[in-house]
């Protein structure tokens, strides 16, 4: 069973573990196998990921343009923030092979972009530590490049790619309905919908409504029809 979850995160990721355990550590989430003592999960891995990412995005940055400080600070805070590595991690479809709780998988945890943004930085961090600086940089390139823009470098957020794509075909903007609202009131979770004329629709999950539309924004995106 762990092998074929670790085969098809090597064939996304396009890197292949020599430690097979970290590869499968990278993306259990905490919920999972809960009680158990010997499960262990990505956390560790994250707060790791979490560096790195910063640091290949700093070196790109400072490699690639000529700005100042203070704009190359701007743009690192929106190429390494949890909506960018949830726009990764969603790309590659990391939600169908994450380890999760049948609970969090029932609530939607496979589509959520604060886990989506936190198994990206374990992933990053697995493969720092079992192939080095250099496998680790050759994934970021990958799937970090095409959001350096040869002007600005900066990433827009999700809802306002959407926005800004919806209003380039069809002049409208896109609508947002909460589907539902569960889970007690300390800890709610929230589904809203989106939809952009031409386009369809998509579903997002989130423990507040700007995170659940920034999830459905995300989904929708990732299928978008050119």
């Amino acid at each position: 069973m762990s092998e074929q979850y670790i085969g098809r995160l090597e064939d996304k990721i396009g890197y292949v573990f020599k430690d097979k355990d970290l590869a499968l550590r990278s993306i259990t989430h905490s919920s999972y196998g809960s009680g158990r003592r010997s499960i262990v999960n990505y956390e560790r891995l994250e707060f790791l990921g979490d560096r790195i990412l910063g640091f290949l995005t700093a070196e790109k940055l400072y490699a690639t343009t000529d700005t100042d400080e203070g704009e190359m600070a701007v743009r690192l805070n929106s190429l390494v923030r949890k909506e960018t590595c949830a726009v990764v991690t969603k790309r590659l479809d990391i939600g169908s092979i994450m380890l999760i709780s049948p609970a969090l998988d029932k609530q939607g945890g496979r589509g959520n972009v604060s886990i989506l943004g936190d198994m990206c930085e374990s992933i990053i961090a697995a493969i720092y530590l079992d192939g080095g600086l250099t496998a680790t940089r050759e994934f970021y390139e990958r799937e970090w490049s095409s959001m350096f823009d040869s002007q600005n470098c900066s990433l827009k957020d999700p809802k306002t790619t959407l926005q800004e794509r919806a209003a380039s075909i069809n002049k409208e903007l896109p609508k947002y309905t909460l589907l539902k609202r569960t889970g007690p009131d300390h800890k709610p979770l929230f589904e809203i919908e989106v939809h952009v004329l031409g386009q369809g629709t998509a579903i997002g999950n989130g423990r507040s409504k700007k995170e659940a539309e920034l999830a459905a924004a995300i989904n929708l995106l990732s299928k978008w029809k050119s």
